[in-house]
């Protein structure tokens, strides 16, 4: 009979049943994965919440296959052709492809050419055929006309009992099974040009002849290919050789058929006609289905790895390092229309803007720095953040000049991303919140906050917006919001937020919230002034018990009278503190930092039935830095002076540069000059490494070398080995050059066979390294 769903799950883990099955209760009593993972490890036996967002999805998709089995068996049942060992199959089936092939005889369909030639009576003709090749086909087939039926003579006859034959091979489970994995192994994934289509497809020239084993086509190549196929430029099929040879006769797969049912070319009267039956079953049936199902899988699983490099990426930008509370100005960049000013306060606050035009065509650049200087005195502006976007580098030079015009101003200017600033200006958010604001100067407000505060500023901005995806607008939509909405939960999360100072958008990421409660806090707390206790929050409307317990520990009251109200220690667990506090008769303001006393205590003496030792040392680890921030540093890249084209670069130069975007082929560099470069995989470390995220992140600040410009095709090739030796210009490098970082076409496998990446024809002389 089948296992359960939890001993299933803890095999797939390899983790105890019942850290697996007291999870499963926790998920569907309504709990968050970062509530499980950080305040209920003593249930689930510390499982991390990557195990938990795995199981999570898991749990689904054995939930839905255990609903499409009792289906299943329902209907053959019904049938009345559920026997024994066809239950015990279906009850071993472990996928959902497995399960859909048992059921496929019995498969309610249309009337096929198969069932119209046994309701005339021809089944006995084609197990007779089958079960005896020395029977003469046409003359037996002379047994069985039926006129009335469509079948008035011996060839129609025949055709019938062969569809009944190719209906039966084609949906034996088993053999479609080993035929599947067979052609998943062997098979190849070849693209063509469609006629005509040079031009218009110039973007998929690497593909115009391409062919690689489709097991191991990397994702962002795969993507491509498709991508390619949907926009009509090419045509993509199925190999199942190695070479472009005729295929046989009896190719491999022809003969696994026959070896199944027991075929052979003995020189018997029926011999012909089954081998015949068995090639038409292959290529007319069984490989055309094959061939579209597993180009979906590779689909699927490209999509999987598109989905998980996003996340990586957007995980990583989400928790960069923030500028931290300090008053900064936010200029996005600009020629004819001018560059918009935005100063916010320490807190966030918007409390000036302007628009200034040092550039073509109306070059005021004295009256602007005038205009910034201004500015920057009256509200004692510490940093300047500068969009990336058209003007950004003359922009910077602006902002140079400021800080050397002004030094008394202690000003310093970061370049940051401006991805997503235009959406979020235009917004119904951004128009709540800047109902009379020009929508160019949202965006402003916008660059200025996200140097402050990162994940503050970019959880009001779609995932999708960010910039950082593989191929984003390609992979399953809904898998890739799913995934990229729980990146956003786990890391808004693991930072914690004010309660008293955060946005609705990021009160809605907490666990146990939605946009109504954050809502319902922000307006209680307009109404009410600031929130003085954890407790209060239980006053807020339809804020309940049991949402209370999902996100108080993931709130945060600063300069309350509770200590622990700014701590990640949860109101539940203050009894535990409470405990310590009477035992070393010390109270909690006297513990809170003082690393050397916590560290003398004994965890174990303070566990009790519900609070076990993980929490009790989580517990200790909080008071020893309450509120602790998870992020790193806050650093800045500095870009060269006069390096602001790609005309200015040359090969040789040494750079500095940030990480924009992480892909498996390698990672992409902001290095000034408008138009990202990329550090092949294999230029990343000296070492061999089969990830780039085990050298770098999105928000990395990298030292690289110039290797190969092309500015005819905007393409940059950098690498971070910085020993490396400058190649031949022409190739060119290869850059951003789609709707996100990583989307260009690929290249084809006979060009540049040591490059696995998307863009490898740029990196030829990088071959053999």
């Amino acid at each position: 009979m089948l296992k359960s769903i939890a001993s299933r799950l803890a095999a797939e883990l390899a983790v105890r049943e019942a850290q697996v099955a007291a999870t499963i209760e926790l998920i569907d009593g309504g709990a968050t994965v970062p509530f499980i993972a950080r305040y209920r490890k003593e249930a689930t036996g510390g499982l991390d919440d990557t195990q938990l967002r795995t199981l999570a999805e898991r749990l689904v998709y054995l939930r839905e296959l255990d609903d499409r089995r009792e289906t299943i068996l329902k209907s053959i049942a019904e049938q009345g052709k559920l026997t024994p060992e066809l239950e015990s199959a279906l009850y071993a089936a472990d996928n959902k492809t497995t399960l859909e092939d048992l059921y496929l005889p019995y498969k309610p369909k249309r009337r096929t050419k198969a069932q119209i030639a046994r309701e005339a009576g021809l089944a006995p003709l084609a197990d007779t055929l089958l079960a005896d090749p020395q029977q003469e086909p046409t003359a037996l087939a002379e047994g069985f006309l039926n006129a009335e039926a469509g079948f008035a003579d011996a060839r129609t006859v025949l055709d019938g009992a062969r569809a009944i034959l190719i209906e039966r091979f084609a949906e034996d489970a088993e053999l479609l099974g080993h035929l599947r994995e067979r052609l998943w192994n062997e098979g190849e994934l070849a693209a063509t040009l469609v006629e005509g289509k040079e031009e218009a497809g110039a973007k998929f020239s690497d593909y115009f002849n391409h062919r690689e084993p489709l097991r191991s086509t990397p994702s962002h190549r795969a993507l491509a290919l498709l991508r390619g196929r949907n926009e009509g430029v090419l045509n993509l099929a199925l190999k199942y050789q190695s070479d472009d040879t005729p295929i046989t006769e009896r190719s491999a797969y022809e003969q696994a058929i026959a070896a199944r049912f027991g075929i052979a070319d003995a020189g018997r009267p029926a011999d012909k006609w089954l081998l015949d039956t068995v090639r038409l079953t292959w290529r007319a049936k069984i490989f055309l289905s094959l061939e579209l199902e597993l180009i979906a899988r590779i689909k699927e699983a490209a999509d999987a790895e598109a989905i998980k490099v996003f996340s990586a990426n957007l995980h990583d930008l989400l928790l960069a390092a923030p500028a931290g509370l300090r008053p900064t100005m936010g200029l996005d960049p600009g020629l004819r229309t001018g560059v918009k000013v935005a100063v916010v306060d320490a807190t966030g606050k918007l409390v000036d803007t302007a628009t200034i035009y040092p550039h073509e065509p109306r070059r005021e650049w004295d009256k602007s720095l005038a205009v910034l200087a201004a500015l920057a005195t009256r509200h004692k502006v510490e940093l300047i953040a500068i969009g990336n976007g058209t003007a950004s580098r003359e922009t910077d030079r602006l902002a140079a000049d400021l800080i050397k015009a002004f030094p008394q101003l202690g000003l310093t200017k970061i370049v940051v991303s401006e991805a997503g600033a235009s959406v979020y200006s235009a917004s119904e958010l951004a128009a709540r919140e800047f109902p009379e604001l020009d929508v160019s100067l949202r965006g402003a407000v916008s660059i200025a906050r996200r140097l402050q505060d990162p994940l503050a500023e970019l959880v009001k901005i779609d995932p999708k917006s960010i910039g950082v995806g593989q191929y984003q607008h390609d992979v399953n939509q809904s898998q890739l919001a799913r995934a990229l909405d729980a990146v956003v939960e786990d890391c808004v999360n693991a930072v914690g937020v004010d309660v008293n100072t955060a946005s609705v958008p990021l009160l809605a990421r907490i666990s146990g919230l939605n946009a109504t409660l954050a809502s319902n806090i922000v307006s209680y707390r307009d109404q009410n002034g600031v929130f003085h206790t954890r407790q209060e929050l239980l006053k807020v409307p339809r804020l309940g018990e049991k949402t209370f317990e999902q996100a108080a520990g993931f709130l945060r009251i600063s300069n309350g009278p509770n200590p622990l109200d700014a701590s990640a220690v949860h109101p539940e667990a203050y009894p535990v503190i409470e405990k310590i506090v009477a035992r070393v008769g010390r109270d909690v303001k006297q513990l809170i930092g003082d690393s050397v006393f916590l560290k003398s205590l004994r965890p174990a003496d303070y566990t009790d039935e519900r609070f076990g030792l993980p929490t009790v040392m989580d517990i200790l680890r909080e008071l020893d830095k309450p509120g602790r921030d998870p992020r790193p540093e806050f650093k800045t890249a500095t870009f060269q002076e006069g390096v602001e084209d790609l005309a200015d670069l040359q090969p040789g130069m040494v750079l500095e540069g940030v990480v924009t975007n992480v892909a498996n082929f390698g990672a992409f560099v902001d290095i000034g000059v408008h138009q990202d470069g990329l550090v092949h995989i294999s230029a990343l470390s000296t070492k061999y490494i089969d990830d780039p995220r085990k050298v770098v992140k999105a928000g990395d600040v990298v030292k690289v070398k110039v290797l190969e410009v092309d500015v005819k095709r905007r393409r940059i090739a950098l690498t971070m080995r910085l020993d490396d030796e400058v190649g031949q210009s022409g190739r060119g490098g290869a850059a951003r050059g789609g709707e996100a970082r990583g989307t260009r076409a690929g290249t084809n496998r006979t060009q540049a066979p040591a490059a696995d990446t998307a863009m490898a024809a740029a990196f030829a002389k990088l071959r053999g390294k």
